[in-house]
């Protein structure tokens, strides 16, 4: 598949400001690595050398850049990095186009919905009684898609994939390999007999339209009622959201975040890699987490936190400074003791 610089501009909405209209490009890569026939961007200053020497074809670029390098074509457009996901976007598609089918092995059951030329089902992928499956959705090999599990249209589910019973998917969902949805959340209760006994979850998982969950990341269902994940939240791989957990719509939430039961996140938050959030909390919209913050109040939204415990940004740096300076300031004061103690003597 082929694009040419003209045909790129106008897929990105850009400005071509250098070079032959009609020149053809045929993949994407970066500027450090791609040829005559790549295109590349320049989404960062800390790639700037690389720029300047780069071999690429094509790079896409902000406006107004103080230097270029000769000989490469250039197309200006507002965000590189945005524009170059939509080049991509069009070259996976084209290299990977989907293809309905439904393996041999798959094993369905004859009670569930769905449409077997216009869904694609992997080898040894298993789908339980009176699940509904949207058209265009694309399940990978060895998934296991639960009794009355709903998918919206358009959903993509990578190898091993676990939607357990009853669970609901929007539409266009992404789910990478090993994630698992419904699992049951972590409820127990001490008997008489001083033995832990499970607590029965009943409730389910529901996921909005465009969220993306990364590998091995598990979202456990709720104990009664439902765990929601709003629309268009992004979670990456080896994440936990505990049972009856509500997470906004247009979320972040980095690796190795956990998130315990019931705590309930706004719109628009971010929550950096290695974050803690304890349960039953109330995280306002577009608050930030940076990372290893460790959640046991309350936050108000559009404030930056950090620390552990949590405390707001500005704040957490002044008390992380001064624990820096701990070690010196007790020398100091055992000199300042000895001192005294020898003026006694």
């Amino acid at each position: 598949m082929k694009l040419a610089l003209d045909a790129i501009a106008s897929l990105t909405g850009g400005n071509l400001i250098f070079g032959d209209p009609s020149k053809q490009i045929f993949g994407v890569a970066a500027l450090s690595d791609a040829t005559s026939e790549d295109a590349s961007f320049l989404g960062n200053e800390k790639y700037f050398s690389d720029f300047l020497n780069t071999s690429a074809g094509l790079v896409l670029v902000p406006p107004g850049l103080p230097k270029v390098p000769e000989g490469v074509a250039l197309i200006e457009v507002a965000n590189p990095s945005m524009a170059f996901n939509e080049l991509v976007k069009f070259f996976l598609s084209s290299s990977a186009a989907f293809t309905p089918g439904i393996h041999p092995t798959a094993v369905i059951d004859p009670t569930a919905t769905l449409n077997a030329d216009k869904v694609r089902i992997g080898a040894h992928t298993c789908i339980g009684a009176h699940a509904v499956i949207g058209d265009g959705c694309d399940i990978g090999n060895g998934c296991d898609i639960g009794d009355g599990v709903i998918m919206g249209e358009n959903c993509k589910l990578h190898a091993n994939v676990v939607i357990r019973e009853r669970c609901k998917l929007g539409n266009r969902v992404v789910i990478q390999p090993g994630a698992v949805i419904g699992s049951d959340g972590f409820g127990f209760l001490l008997n008489e007999q001083g033995k832990y006994v499970g607590i029965d979850q009943v409730g389910i998982v529901e996921l909005g339209d465009d969220v993306d969950v990364g590998a091995n990341t598990t979202i456990d269902r709720a104990r009664f009622g439902r765990t929601i994940i709003g629309e268009d939240t992004k979670i990456d791989n080896l994440v936990q959201i505990g049972h009856n957990v509500v997470i906004g719509k247009h979320c972040v939430i980095v690796s190795q975040s956990g998130i315990a039961g019931s705590t309930k996140v706004g719109d628009y938050v971010t929550i950096a890699a290695q974050s803690g959030i304890a349960g039953h909390l109330k995280i306002g919209d577009k608050a930030v987490l940076a990372a290893k913050t460790g959640v046991n109040t309350d936050l108000e939204g559009g404030a930056t936190y950090w620390g552990t415990p949590v405390a707001p940004f500005k704040e957490a740096c002044k008390q992380y400074a001064a624990i820096r300076k701990l070690p010196e300031l007790i020398k100091e004061l055992n000199a300042i003791k000895r001192m005294f103690k020898d003026s006694e003597q």
